[in-house]
């Protein structure tokens, strides 16, 4: 299994990626994990992680605590199953993409920046973990 975050657009903030790489990093001891800036009228997540489950960040998507987003990340795992996570940029997804998503997911009922939301799906992902291993953060 490897989790790929990826992100559409270049953040505003200089800083705004440095705390979801840390996450990343840190996520990175359970399993390979990257994040990457994308542009999608020029990369594909279909085409590009065939077999791999993408989840779509989406206001209106499905709403988990932290201890079901750990269960699904260990569903996938246990089916070595890559799972793609995607940030829409300012516009949201490009036409179509939502409706080809495994998943749609929110972060929160409320709106956050999309560099927000990066750092938070990304320490998500090493909550995730922690909980499935009984590492003391998740407390």
């Amino acid at each position: 299994m490897q989790i790929y975050l990826l992100f559409a657009g270049k953040p505003r903030d200089a800083h705004a990626n440095a705390m979801a790489a840390e996450y990343v990093k840190r996520s990175a001891r359970f399993a390979p994990c990257e994040m990457r800036e994308i542009q999608p009228a020029r990369y594909d997540p279909w085409v590009r992680h065939p077999s791999g489950a993408k989840v779509l960040l989406d206001p209106a998507g499905k709403k988990m605590d932290s201890h079901q987003f750990a269960k699904m990340l260990e569903t996938y795992h246990a089916q070595s199953r890559d799972l793609v996570f995607i940030v829409g940029g300012a516009e949201g997804h490009p036409a179509g993409w939502r409706d080809r998503a495994d998943l749609l997911l929110s972060l929160s009922a409320m709106t956050y920046a999309h560099e927000l939301a990066r750092a938070m799906l990304a320490e998500q992902i090493y909550r995730a973990w922690t909980i499935l291993r009984g590492h003391p953060y998740s407390k």
